[in-house]
């Protein structure tokens, strides 16, 4: 494949501003002219080598920046909501990607406005439902609105991910130095048989944790309550930051910055980020070391995208039996369906079918992109006989380049083009002809029936 193009005009202009630089002091800084320095902050010109090199040397820019993040993630957001049958002929990528980088607010704002109207879709096609109402509304829902927050923030909150980690470094294990800063502050940790898996009584200042769970699930919900009960003020100021829409929204997502950081105090960031290195990123010595679940060490490895300190940009997803996504966050270049379902050649499906173990796959996406995927399925259990038992399946992965930092890629053929399984988004966005998984028509794609052939699908793609 030939390299991409970088245009990142944007980037490049906020990080002059951010230094207080003008457009002349900047371009001598950089070694460039001022008009070639025009024409690259409006993407009229591509980012050269030697200015990528140059803000790294000058400026101690991480340069990676510059190449991943928003821009990627709203190309292919646009991408699939311009999949929607509603648009006749959507615009190529070529000029996704000059929307995306040139105008982010209006790619956001577009993207808002389609989830709006498939909002509005949704409650029309059940009119029964909705009629009598008072509180339909045509904004997106409070729910999609907190997942974008934390997709369009890389998943990284460093504010709250720093205070997690000062409370984290502290000596001994983040589980007993939760319960004796709730003491101090007059809760008492009691676990009890019977209840919800988290209850706090404050009049009598005693947080019911269930007997049922599992250790490292009670750990994280003393870490989550501490964080709504001593970070009350530092959570409210990333809040007010956000601008949420409603206050559903807010409220989803201050729940949301809780969980960020019980799972940041479990995991702190530098001496998480150093283990997984050290024993190359596997999971069962990192849960085991940090007293943490397999899935929590998973998210958490998908958060590590600290300026200046980042690590393996990993994407995390969790489905259900159905293929539903039900969590999901990708610091690579691969991003996940907002509606609906995942490609079903990905191994994430498997997972289920062989439970308690992990599951590898080789993988490359319809833009030559390859990739090492990680499965394996997460049961919940209800903690008595005839409870119900939540199942879900969790993947974890990677750009293949990172596979020497992974444990996980030994004895794999990473030199094989064929051990790549082809892999997609979503059917309607997918541009391989060919796949026997299809199921419904690319939305691009010219279609050719014929009445007396049928071969895997009753049509052919063009």
């Amino acid at each position: 494949m030939r390299p991409r193009k970088l245009y990142a005009g944007v980037k490049l202009r906020e990080t002059r501003q951010r230094i207080g630089l003008t457009q002349k002091d900047f371009a001598a800084r950089l070694g460039v002219s001022l008009p070639y320095l025009n024409q690259m902050e409006n993407n009229n010109r591509p980012v050269s080598t030697t200015v990528v090199l140059a803000l790294a040397q000058e400026f101690g820019f991480d340069v990676t920046e510059l190449g991943t993040g928003e821009a990627e993630r709203m190309v292919s957001d646009m991408r699939e909501a311009l999949a929607d049958p509603v648009f006749a002929a959507p615009p190529d990528m070529a000029e996704l990607r000059l929307v995306a980088s040139s105008a982010p607010a209006l790619a956001r704002a577009f993207l808002e406005l389609h989830g709006a109207y498939r909002q509005t879709h949704e409650r029309l096609a059940s009119l029964d439902e909705a009629l009598g109402r008072d509180d339909a509304q045509t904004q997106q829902s409070p729910w999609t609105e907190v997942r974008d927050f934390f997709h369009y923030c890389d998943n990284y909150i460093d504010a709250v991910d720093r205070a997690a980690e000062r409370f984290g470094a502290g000596s001994g294990p983040a589980q007993i130095r939760a319960v004796e800063e709730l003491g101090r502050i007059g809760i008492t940790v009691v676990n009890s048989d019977d209840g919800p898996l988290r209850r706090l009584d404050r009049s009598s200042g005693i947080l019911h944790l269930s007997a049922r769970a599992e250790p490292q699930t009670r750990s994280f919900q003393m870490l989550l309550q501490l964080a709504l009960l001593t970070q009350d003020k530092l959570l409210e100021a990333t809040l007010d930051l956000a601008r949420f829409q409603s206050d559903e929204a807010r409220s989803i997502a201050k729940i949301g910055l809780a969980n960020y950081y019980a799972g940041a105090a479990l995991m702190p960031y530098t001496a998480f980020l150093n283990a997984a290195r050290e024993c190359r990123h596997d999971l069962e010595i990192l849960a085991h070391r940090f007293g943490a679940s397999i899935e929590q060490v998973c998210h958490r490895l998908s958060t590590l995208q600290r300026p200046g300190a980042k690590g393996i940009p990993f994407f995390f997803v969790r489905v259900d039996q159905a293929g539903t996504i039900t969590k999901r966050h990708s610091a690579t270049r691969m991003q996940f369906a907002r509606y609906g379902g995942a490609c079903p050649l990905w191994n994430v499906h498997r997972a289920f079918e062989t439970p308690g173990r992990f599951l590898r796959q080789l993988a490359e996406t319809p833009d030559g992109v390859r990739y090492i995927n990680l499965a394996r399925d997460v049961s919940k259990p209800g903690g008595h006989f005839g409870a119900p038992v939540r199942r879900f399946a969790i993947a974890l992965g990677c750009e293949v380049k990172h596979a020497p930092a992974l444990v996980y890629a030994d004895t794999l053929d990473l030199s094989s083009a064929g051990a790549f399984e082809p892999i997609g988004i979503s059917c309607r966005i997918c541009e391989r002809t060919d796949c026997h998984q299809r199921s419904i028509p690319p939305l691009e794609r010219r279609l050719t029936i014929r009445p007396d052939a049928r071969g895997v699908l009753p049509y052919e793609v063009g």
